[in-house]
């Protein structure tokens, strides 16, 4: 049955190969499952709810591209996405975390429908190159931050704006030293190649933990599920018409649709999984995964759901098919069932995690066509302004509108394309307003 479905030996796989697939995708990504609901928890979000609402819907967007793309890619709710939901909307434009959900809600609809139209790869191939590798080093430099400023690392300072952060005073303090012994115990097993390094340096920095006082252990026997009914269909539609709400759902729909294509795009590369003319197969019924994943992840309480990088630890094992992606979203809905291990896990021990893949996502940097200044000051913009601005929103403004006004100022215009011209506009309103 699973040889017919999936066409095993047409993609020159086996059920093993599939299965350790599966199992080597979800060990390093399993990290989601701790740090969503830490990250969507400083808005003032039921950490437990978002801890289920994250499970349900990477189950169902894995399912999707399990069964229907049959392609070996994971999904859940994304990082960056979760931060920009948390870190931007809610707590840097102080706007309700009902309405930050609602944003992904539209997000999730505008994508079915662009998914429908085939209008998704237009857009998606209007894009400057050089911008969209950009916003994923810079989405990657902010999570760092993120990391480092939840773990007490790096701390704000009157005189330096930034400083670094008591590491020393290890028996007052004990979470700096925690956090960087954990990313370097991370770092360390990521260059030995060990599986489900990520999630391992998180087990190890909740451990330590305990006799510190920062992991409190589970004080209940009920392993049910958390409830959903503090976050479920919490929408806020009287914002809809908004200009931040327009802004919102525009950065939503930016960066998601940049991370999901690069990710098809690079890992089927790698796989060898690409058609004569460069496509991913079946590519639409991908793209229809996480726009199903994140419209019903809105309704159930997370932040957008998207295609996982770490997919590729996966098909490095030899993953060619659903199947690898099917035993992804098997494991996701056994540990449905473990939720009081996953919220006991402090930010000190999550932080290395976001640095890591913070590091991760710098690896677009070196596509980026530094010889040409039309090309590379508007991506160390949109780079350095994320992190700096607390904004990738702010990031990606500042791209966007340098790369159309130096093309506009050294008699490059024809390298512009009308959507790009329509994006800045938006962003040039959104700031002048």
């Amino acid at each position: 049955m699973l040889e017919k479905y999936f066409k095993l030996k047409e993609n020159n796989t086996t059920v093993r190969t599939e299965l350790l697939a599966g199992v080597t995708t979800f060990m390093t990504m399993a990290y989601i499952l701790a740090v969503n609901p830490d990250i969507l928890g400083a808005t003032g979000m039921d950490k437990g709810a978002v801890f289920t609402a994250t499970v349900i819907s990477s189950v169902v967007a894995t399912l999707v591209m399990a069964l229907w793309a049959k392609l070996p890619f994971a999904l859940a709710p994304g990082m960056g996405l979760n931060a920009f939901f948390a870190y931007t909307v809610v707590l840097g434009m102080g706007h309700s975390w009902q309405f930050a959900l609602t944003a992904v809600f539209l997000e999730g609809l505008i994508f079915i429908l662009l998914t429908a139209g085939n209008i998704r790869e237009m857009i998606v191939n209007s894009i400057p190159l050089n911008l969209k590798h950009a916003i994923s080093v810079g989405i990657g430099l902010f999570i760092a931050f993120m990391g480092l400023k939840n773990a007490g690392i790096v701390v704000s300072n009157e005189a330096t704006f930034l400083a670094l952060g008591d590491i020393a005073s290890i028996g007052e303090n004990p979470g700096p030293a925690i956090a960087l012994a954990t990313l370097l115990l991370t770092g360390a097993l990521l260059a030995m190649k060990v599986r489900g390094a990520l999630l391992i340096g998180i087990a190890a920095g909740a451990l330590l933990g305990i006799p510190a006082g920062l992991t409190h252990l589970p004080g209940t026997t009920n392993w049910a599920p958390p409830s959903l009914s503090p976050i479920f269909l919490k929408f806020e539609f009287s914002q809809i018409f908004t200009l931040d709400m327009l802004l919102v759902v525009f950065t939503f729909l930016f960066v998601d649709m940049f991370d999901t294509v690069g990710t098809l795009v690079g890992v089927s590369s790698k796989a060898n999984m690409l058609d004569e003319k460069g496509r991913v197969p079946r590519v639409k019924q991908a793209f229809f995964a996480d726009a199903i994943g994140t419209t019903l992840g809105s309704a159930l309480g997370t932040s957008t759901v998207t295609t996982y990088v770490e997919s590729a630890s996966g098909v490095n094992e030899g993953g060619r098919t659903g199947l690898t992606a099917l035993t992804v979203a098997l494991l996701f809905f056994a540990a449905l069932f473990l939720s009081p291990l996953f919220l006991m896990i402090p930010g000190v021990a999550t932080a290395p995690a976001l640095v890591i893949v913070g590091a991760m996502m710098m690896t677009p940097v070196k596509n980026i066509a530094m010889e040409d200044f039309t090309e590379s000051i508007p991506a160390f913009l949109t780079m350095i302004m994320m992190p700096m601005s607390f904004s990738i929103s702010e990031g990606i403004m500042f791209g966007v509108v340098s790369y159309v006004l130096l093309k506009l100022f050294t008699g490059r215009v024809k390298e512009v394309t009308v959507t790009t011209w329509v994006l800045a506009a938006l962003f040039l309103l959104k700031f002048m307003l």
